[in-house]
């Protein structure tokens, strides 16, 4: 399956995209795509529903917004530096074990909202990457049975002040935390249909230039060791939101000189299999 939200920011409802990419209205089923829906078997109780009401189902009209396609999330943890030749353009050691930060859950955003500059950015970064939904609660599991914990994957911008994170001390969530800055969606693809997520093409543009293009087939560390990993330092509750790292090519790695976001920028990524998003960049108003 593959899931959806629309509508009003903090006011979205439910829905799936069919077959044909036809998205569809399911707030009928009368539940959000939160923790609670997922630590109830909520995605097997909904498949049973669609197979017996799919029919009356009224199609989302086309301009209506897309949110992200999981309400917030208890946690949004990163992984960084996952793959080898963003290590290396970064300047940093390729790490031994996997390097785990936060992004605030109030970052979340819609796969088409726009990117919002905050006060005092100089240097915000674009990342794209491969998000893990967590399906049920996980707690110490082993590499073996780790995949059981994943709901599906989705596409997500690991959006980045990247002054912020290294030059204002303490640790890289205060670069990574501002409003808009997790655009995540358009789809949560479940994990029945992904054959394989660790041979995804995933790519980035800025401007209508290919500016990331690699595979996940890279990835330093698999998805099962991240999520190992993870559950034996906090617990994971369904709906979480795990984003595995971005491939070489961001901003802040660009040669001769990095190269940053800046109002009216158009940013579009993608990932096989999980649809691909558009966001504009532009200041925050609030600024």
């Amino acid at each position: 399956m593959k899931l959806i939200r629309f509508g009003e920011a903090g006011k979205e409802k439910a829905g799936i995209q069919d077959a044909e990419g036809i998205n569809l209205d399911c707030s009928s089923f009368g539940e959000d795509w939160n923790e609670a829906f997922f630590s109830s078997g909520g995605l097997k109780r909904l498949e049973e529903w669609l197979s017996k009401n799919r029919n009356p189902l009224a199609e989302i009209p086309a301009n209506a917004r897309i949110g992200s396609p999981v309400a917030r999330p208890s946690k949004i943890i990163c992984v960084g530096l996952n793959y080898r030749k963003h290590a290396e353009e970064a300047g940093m050691a390729v790490p031994e074990v996997p390097i785990i930060f936060m992004k605030a859950t109030s970052s979340l955003s819609g796969p088409f909202d726009p990117i919002l500059i905050p006060k005092n950015s100089v240097q915000t970064d674009w990342e794209v990457e491969l998000a893990i939904v967590i399906g049920k609660r996980a707690k110490y599991v082993s590499v073996e049975n780790a995949m059981d914990y994943v709901a599906g994957y989705c596409l997500h911008n690991d959006v980045s002040e990247r002054d912020f994170q290294l030059r204002h001390g303490g640790q890289w969530v205060k670069g990574k935390s501002a409003d808009n800055f997790a655009p995540l969606g358009p789809v949560l693809v479940t994990k029945d249909e992904i054959e394989d997520p660790h041979n995804l093409r995933l790519w980035l543009k800025l401007n209508g230039k290919i500016l990331q293009d690699s595979n996940t087939s890279d990835l330093i560390f698999d998805l099962p060791t991240i999520v190992s990993h993870i559950s034996q330092y906090m617990t994971l509750l369904p709906g979480d939101v795990i984003s595995t790292g971005t491939p070489a090519g961001v901003g802040m790695g660009l040669k001769p000189e990095p190269k940053y976001l800046q109002p009216g920028d158009i940013v579009e990524l993608g990932i096989d299999g999980l649809g691909s998003s558009r966001q504009v960049v532009m200041n925050d108003p609030e600024a």
